[in-house]
């Protein structure tokens, strides 16, 4: 039994696994995206297609939405043919877009202004934590908002409550610097370990259950160590990420040195055609470097 209608704006490698969780849970899903295939898609599963962002928010008054970056989320909301074009007073509106925190804030007074409901709830986990319903979700907003909907993100992951509009997006950025500085260790320890003459593998073994061990070591190492760089998360978008936490910091006053040279490694790899890649490709830029890969191949 349909436990409500929720619409979703955003059918990416984030957004269908998302929109098929929601499915599962017993929602009816009305649902948009700019490419047609992917609305094919979670068709197959049951949700029903929709021409637009605006007709996605006449059919459903609770609209999650799923994009890229700033300017996606603010065409998806605030644009033509976009969800508050179709909303009524007192319908709600949940950005799990992973944007620029003052994007978040003017996308939330723009709802506020039309009665909306808005949070702006950015998740971490990439598309694995997707599919499983077990993506980290940093929320902003109001918080009987936050409490109203709190059961609606239980099928996608695990939500926690971190301030005002923008905060969601602000907690975001502190787990993307985390991640990039993180996967850039994982990729120098591995170089210098194999370079050394070692087998990256035992080095794994010896060192994830110690203090260098994390999440990020198991799920990006092994990736490493078999060369493997299908997107989970990808290259572009975590530059995306670096980009808008150099620019809050920059509005805050706040030296992120860094994580601007990670953002610098990021972007040769872009300029390398590597923008497809899974952010764990940022072990590429030191395997260049060093004149030998993790993989070995």
């Amino acid at each position: 039994m349909a436990q409500g209608e929720i619409g979703f704006v955003g059918l990416g490698i984030m957004g269908k696994p998302m929109v098929r969780n929601l499915i599962k849970a017993g929602y009816s899903l009305t649902v948009y995206d700019v490419v047609g295939t992917a609305m094919e898609e979670v068709a197959g599963d049951g949700a029903k297609p929709a021409s637009s962002a605006k007709e996605v928010a006449e059919a459903a008054p609770v609209v999650i939405t799923m994009v890229p970056d700033s300017a996606d989320s603010e065409a998806a909301i605030l644009g033509p043919n976009g969800v508050l074009e179709g909303a009524s007073s007192g319908s709600s509106v949940i950005d799990m877009s992973s944007i620029a925190p003052a994007s978040s804030q003017k996308i939330g007074a723009a709802c506020d202004a039309r009665g909306v409901e808005f949070l702006d709830a950015p998740v971490s986990g990439g598309e694995p934590g997707a599919i499983a319903g077990a993506l980290a979700i940093m929320v902003g907003g109001k918080r009987d908002v936050f409490d109203k909907f709190a059961g609606l993100m239980e099928p996608l992951g695990n939500s926690t409550y971190c301030g005002a509009y923008g905060a969601g997006n602000t907690t975001k950025l502190a787990n993307q610097i985390i991640v990039a500085l993180n996967i850039a260790a994982v990729g120098e320890a591995f170089v210098l370990s194999k370079k050394a003459g070692l087998d990256p593998n035992v080095v794994f073994e010896a060192i994830k259950g110690g203090l260098a061990g994390s999440t990020v070591l198991n799920t990006k190492g092994p990736m490493m160590i078999e060369g493997n760089f299908n997107p989970g998360f990808r290259i572009r978008l975590h530059q995306k990420d670096l980009n808008n936490a150099l620019q809050t910091a920059r509005e805050l006053g706040v030296p992120l040195p860094f994580t601007a040279l990670v953002q610098q490694v990021v972007g040769s790899l872009m300029n390398e055609g590597k923008g497809e890649s899974d952010h764990s490709a940022i072990a590429n830029f030191i395997e260049d470097m060093a004149g030998i890969t993790i993989s070995g191949k």
